[in-house]
Parts: structure tokens; C-alpha cells; sequence
């Protein structure tokens, strides 16, 4: 079988972490709960409560911010069972399941969102017909059913002994496959969708238009939602690689050093989502008009598809610069 706990598990209970190591996990774990939390709670409260209009953004946004506050849920007890390298019984279980569900559909929300802006912002009046919250709720739904069902089957027929622990070698090149479908794929989705949008509104820079420092503010969005998501995600990604090729190396105690601080960067992606759409609601009015007038046949819909996107997205540059 695929063996997906070994694409997000926070740590490997193989080798004995060193003192440093474990001070470090716990001012991350305790600073991500604490804010994570926060934050996320803060967030649900305003997309669930305070905005009135019901758009697939706040669809989009408020599974992910479920999803985001249920991986900060499971924190105190994925760290206990792994510093006490507990057999998997069933609150092991309950913890990697709820665990690897909430990340990879925090994951794949976020590459869902990067596809909506780009449907919205380069091609504005197939919009209507490809989106709409129906169909972002049904798709979110889909992504539940199918993610719940996968890490289920999965979770039930792992080798493991100890809780969140690696899987024998001989499973590696089906942890591959699967690691390329939960990191190299929504990487692969949110870079290209970034890279297109962007693209898109540098066409827009040089016309000396009022709205030019807008469009230049929603790029800095964009450029900082990906590197978040680099930063993040992909050192973790580039551990479990190197993981797998020194398997029996003497670097390996380095390399799994190195994942138990990737993790933690990782599960940082929980707080850093709840801050950015938490500042959407209050920055929302200011995307209301981003397109020049004088197209006439797409600029009101690029306007509302713009609004919709970006409206939902805010991000500060200098508070995503300061905590990476």
C-alpha cells in the first residue's frame, strides 16, 4: 500500500531526538497551538458570521480554516505520544488520522483556491459558468469524502509499531508516489496558477491607471502566498527525499533533525492562513475595482472575479516577511 503518514509525519520515533531539538519542537508546538488557535477561531468567526454574501472563496476559506484549526487540535497529542513513543493504540490512530486528513486537505484547499483566482482572473467570463458556491461546496465535499476514505484504508494497513512512525524501506517507492501527489502536485497547481495571474496584471502595470498601486499590492499577495507555501512545505518535502536516499546512512540522525524542524515549519502554514484571511475581511472593500473601465466586455466581471479573489487573500508583505 501507499504509505501516506510518511509524506506528513511530523516526526520519525526511529532515533532518539537530542535535547535541543525536543526545546525547539516545544516553543514551536506551543507557539503554533496557541496562535494557530487564535487566529483560526478569529477567522471562522468572520467568514462564518460577519460577511453576508456567500462566494466560493468563503466556501473555500472556511473549510480551510476547519481543516487548519483540527491539524492545531491534534498538536498536544501528537507531541505526547511521540516523545513517549507510544504503540498505536487507538488514540494513536485517532491522532494520525485526524491528522493527515486536516493537512492534505488543508493542502489541496489551497490549491483549489490558487485554480479559482485563476479561472476568475484570466479567463473572467467562462467565471460564471465554472464557478459558483454550489460547486466549490460540492467540490470541497468530494475532497473530504475522497481524503477520508484514502487515509483510512491506508492508516489501517500500516507496518508501523510506534506511533507516527516511518515504514520499513521496502514501501519507499510507494511513499514516493504518494508524496508527489500530496506535495509535488499541489506545488506544482499553486506555482503555475501564480505565475499565469501574475502574468496577467503586469499587463495592466503600465498604463497609468489609479488603480496601479492595487494591482501592484495583489501581486505582493500572490508572491507572498507562495513563498509561504514554499517555505512551509517544502523543506519537509526535500527531508523525506533525502530520507529515503540515506536510509542506512551515518547522515541520517542529521536528516531527521532536519524533518522535526521542517514539521514545525509546516504546521506553521495553520496560523499563517487564519492571519491572512482574517485581515481579508477588513481589507475586502479595497479590491472593488481593478480593471481599467474601458473594457468593455470583461472588465465588470474581471472587476467582481478580481474583487472575489483577492477580496479573500489578503496577506501582509512585512508580517509574512517577518515570521519567515
Amino acid at each position: 500500500p501507499i504509505v501516506l503518514q510518511n509524506i506528513l509525519q511530523p516526526v520519525t520515533a526511529n532515533l532518539e531526538p537530542h535535547h535541543h531539538v525536543r526545546l525547539i519542537e516545544f516553543v514551536f508546538y506551543s507557539l503554533i497551538f496557541f496562535f494557530g488557535a487564535l487566529f483560526n477561531i478569529l477567522a471562522f468567526w468572520v467568514f462564518l458570521c460577519k460577511m453576508k454574501k456567500w462566494t466560493e472563496i468563503r466556501v473555500y476559506v472556511i473549510n480551510l480554516v476547519f481543516a487548519d484549526f483540527s491539524v492545531i487540535c491534534t498538536l498536544p497529542s501528537m507531541v505526547y505520544l511521540l516523545w513517549n513513543k507510544s504503540a498505536r493504540g487507538e488514540l494513536c490512530q485517532f491522532t494520525e488520522a485526524m491528522y493527515l486528513i486536516n493537512m492534505l486537505v488543508s493542502i489541496y484547499i489551497i490549491s483549489f483556491i490558487s485554480v479559482d483566482r485563476y479561472i476568475a482572473i484570466k479567463h473572467p467570463l467562462k467565471a460564471r459558468s465554472f464557478r459558483s458556491p454550489a460547486k466549490a461546496a460540492l467540490l470541497c465535499g468530494l475532497l473530504w469524502v475522497l481524503v477520508i476514505t484514502i487515509a483510512t484504508v491506508q492508516l489501517r494497513q500500516r507496518h508501523a509499531a510506534l506511533c507516527f512512525q516511518t515504514e520499513p524501506p521496502e514501501y519507499a517507492a510507494l511513499s514516493l508516489m504518494a508524496i508527489f501527489f500530496f506535495f509535488t502536485l499541489p506545488l506544482a497547481i499553486l506555482t503555475f496558477c501564480s505565475a499565469e495571474v501574475i502574468r496577467n496584471l503586469k499587463k495592466h502595470l503600465n498604463t497609468n491607471s489609479p488603480e496601479e498601486k492595487s494591482i501592484q499590492k495583489a501581486m505582493h499577495i500572490i508572491y507572498a502566498n507562495l513563498i509561504v507555501f514554499l517555505i512551509c512545505f517544502l523543506p519537509a518535502y526535500l527531508g523525506l527525499l533525502a530520507r529515503f536516499v540515506m536510509e542506512t546512512s551515518s547522515l541520517l540522525s542529521g536528516v531527521t533533525t532536519f524533518l522535526k524542524i521542517s514539521a514545525c515549519l509546516a504546521n506553521c502554514n495553520c496560523c499563517l492562513d487564519a492571519f491572512c484571511y482574517y485581515f481579508a475581511a477588513k481589507e475586502f472593500p479595497e479590491f472593488s475595482s481593478m480593471f481599467p473601465k474601458s473594457r468593455k466586455n470583461t472588465s465588470e466581471t474581471a472587476q467582481r472575479a478580481f474583487k472575489n479573489i483577492f477580496g479573500s487573500r489578503i496577506l501582509f508583505w512585512n508580517f509574512a516577511s517577518h515570521c519567515l
